[in-house]
């Protein structure tokens, strides 16, 4: 049955069509002018606003209502309160009131806080986003939210989100009342967020505890054919693939989630979904529904999806891009060229401004995209390196030199694609191509980040790119304020600018070991792993950055950073432990039984025929029997590198310890047992092999 597509968008969201419906005018231009503009909103309306949205929710199913928040556990939390209130006669109502909207409670010591909240200060505080629609799932009402401590300290993504777009707004608005901009009232970010993903068999996902525990195959030798033949990037879609596509876009499109493109990635089962861009704030909550709804929709066709940046060793990782631009409310982009980008100082002023954001804080770029996942998956199969650095494209580089240089510059005229066949009609090729190995590449009005991890919340990235821009032209803007000569200061300041941060320009191959060099030479950081990423967070210039805007404060910045060290030593400590039990309780006695099967092969056959050829056999014991005693050797060791990094005191100095001598064990015993699997009957070894949960989809 063909589905109404523009009737059934957005049919679970409480949007501005429904709350033009449903909401007094006043009350509706209140809450525009609080989204549209940032302000405060007025409690006088709480009240209206919450009984409309309890009246729509009623109408869609719902019993309960909650509030929708982002802890800093990477995931998002929700505690659910029934709208029912006890009246006289043993009957209930239902209601909802304004208070209830704006603020909720939320435990706020059992959620990462970094050593903000002792156990026994347990209070903490949900705050209503009205910038983010509230939706009905699963017969409740979620209201986005921020999280706070009882101190104020914000304990979430979105709190410092939003600070930083607030910051960018303020700043980019002088910047903007510099070049007679004076309708402009707010400056937005706008995010696309393409999301990687893979999908198996959810019969073969149950009998791989590393999955179940950890998202990712810890063990695993190479699948006969992998991705070397190119053929499954935009592949003809697997019925079973097909049909979960369908269920997941349909469930999209319910909760206002724009799904536009979708198509088969590089790696055998790899897939990816691309949204529509939203502004940010709005943007990051539909990529966490995309991920929920992902793993929901899954379910229904027996499939599993995995969200982990590297499930397979070997074949491609998965990422997601994240697209971003500046633009104001009145509707344009600050990040389009036009048709003479050299002549375009507005443009010219805003492009510096990113340069010089992306110069000065590359360490928060990388920290911002810090993960143990996501260290598997940077510096190749298409993900960027862990090095910095910006795509412009050979059109924009020219302008950039030209500038530097204070010659003229020829613009690149835009050629003609003929493919010599009279039927297929000549068009018009972009000036520039495209550089996929590059972490930062401007894409033609944004800029596409190409390093967030697929399990990551984009909150980060987008939190540092909106306040180190935001720093650039708040400095921007305190020059060109005071100049006496505007165009005179504007062209120095453009050209000081390009002069001084264009040594993150690269438009080359970001995989070549040339520019691992050349990066060296040129002074840009190489923080290869998420541990040396986290070290960074609280230098002084970063914690000065974010404190100058009000986005974090130095002990919120502390607390994240201490929460980081500790993920990532509870995320290692998991995989070994994983390691340990699966190697010692299922892998090792499964081929010590192949082993004792071959032993009673090779008895057999010298009972009957002493001199018959039994040399496959006795090579096969030899060679798993001394892979068996080096693996529980190997198991040893690693016991012995995670207990040991466990009982380290602090926070950093356990993620040093599993970074630097956990990690390396675990490679170690991955080794010996991936090749005990290739030499293994598969009547005997216990776990699905590469080949089954990437081709048997």
């Amino acid at each position: 049955m063909v589905k109404n597509i523009p009737e059934l968008f957005g049919c679970m969201v409480f949007n501005e069509e429904v709350m033009r419906q449903r909401l007094p005018e006043e009350v509706y231009r209140s809450l525009q002018k609080t989204i549209s503009e940032g302000k405060e909103i007025d409690p006088s309306i709480a009240n209206t606003v919450a009984e409309a949205m309890k009246n729509w929710a009623l109408e869609k199913g719902a019993t309960h209502y909650t509030h929708w928040f982002q802890p800093l556990t990477g995931v998002t939390a929700e505690k659910h309160e029934a709208f029912i209130e006890p009246v006289a006669g043993g009957k209930v109502v239902m209601e909802f009131s304004g208070k209830a909207l704006i603020k909720g409670e939320s435990d706020a010591s059992s959620f990462p806080s970094g050593g903000l909240r002792a156990t026994f200060e347990a209070r903490g505080y949900t705050a209503w986003d009205p910038a983010s629609y509230a939706f009905v799932k699963d017969g409740t009402l979620f209201i986005p939210t921020a999280f706070c401590s009882y101190g104020g300290e914000a304990l979430d993504t979105k709190t410092p989100l939003l600070r930083s777009m607030d910051a960018l707004s303020r700043e980019g608005v002088r910047i903007m009342r510099l070049f007679g901009d004076t309708e402009t009232k707010r400056i937005t970010t706008t995010v696309g967020i393409e999301q990687e993903y893979f999908i198996i068999d959810k019969a073969m996902y149950e009998q791989r505890k590393d999955l179940i525990y950890t998202g990712r195959t810890l063990f695993g030798a190479p699948a006969p054919k992998g991705q070397e033949l190119e053929d499954h990037y935009y592949g003809e879609l697997k019925t079973r693939i097909h049909d979960y596509m369908a269920d997941l876009d349909e469930a999209l499109w319910r909760m206002g989630v724009p799904a536009k493109t979708k198509h088969s990635e590089g790696a055998p089962a790899q897939h990816e979904l691309a949204p529509i861009y939203s502004t940010t704030n709005t943007a990051v909550d539909q990529n966490l529904l995309i991920m929920t709804y992902m793993k929901k929709i899954a379910e229904q066709h027996d499939l599993v999806c995995l969200l982990h940046e590297k499930p397979y060793q070997g074949v491609n990782g998965s990422g997601k891009h994240d697209n971003w631009s500046i633009g104001t409310d009145t509707g344009k982009n600050l990040l389009k060229p036009g048709k003479t980008p050299a002549e375009n100082k507005q443009f010219l002023l805003i492009l510096a401004a990113v340069i010089k954001a992306v110069d000065e804080y590359p360490d928060l770029l990388r920290l911002s995209v810090a993960h143990p996942g996501n260290d598997h998956r940077l510096g190749g199969n298409e993900a960027p390196p862990a090095i910095i650095s910006m795509f412009i494209g050979d059109d924009l580089q020219e302008v950039v030199d030209s500038i530097v240089r204070g010659t003229a510059y020829h613009g690149a005229k835009r050629g003609k694609m003929n493919l010599g066949i009279p039927s297929v009609p000549v068009f018009s090729k972009d000036t520039t191509d495209r550089n996929r190995t590059s972490p930062f590449a401007f894409t033609g009005n944004k800029f596409e980040f190409r390093m967030p991890g697929s399990s990551q919340n984009v909150a980060m990235p987008n939190i540092v790119l909106n306040t180190a821009v935001a720093e650039s032209f708040r400095q921007f803007a305190d020059v060109l304020e005071k100049a006496e000569n505007f165009d005179k200061a504007l062209a120095k300041l453009i050209k000081d600018t390009f002069r001084k941060h264009s040594r993150v320009l690269f438009n080359g191959n970001g995989y070549s070991e040339e520019w691992q060099k050349e990066a060296a030479s040129r002074g840009l950081p190489n923080l290869k792993t998420s541990v040396d990423a986290f070290k960074t967070f609280d230098a002084e210039k970063n914690v000065t950055l974010f404190a100058t805007h009000g986005v974090m404060s130095e002990v919120e910045i502390h607390s994240r950073k201490e929460i980081l060290f500790e993920n990532y030593a509870k995320l290692i400590n998991i995989e070994a432990q994983t390691m340990i039990e699966m190697a010692t309780r299922d892998i090792l006695p499964a081929v010590n039984a192949y082993v004792a099967e071959l032993a009673g092969a090779c008895a057999a056959k010298t009972a009957v025929i002493q001199s018959v050829d039994v040399s496959m056999e006795t090579d096969l014991i030899e060679t798993l029997s001394r892979l068996v005693g080096e693996a529980f050797t190997a198991v040893k060791a690693l016991k012995a590198a995670d207990a040991a990094a466990s009982a380290c005191a602090t926070g950093e100095a356990r993620a040093c310890a599993f970074a630097d001598n956990v990690i390396p064990a675990m490679t170690l015993l991955r080794a010996k047992v991936d090749e005990m699997e290739t030499l293994t009957s598969s009547d005997y070894w216990p776990l699905p092999t590469y080949g089954d949960m990437m081709f048997r989809v």
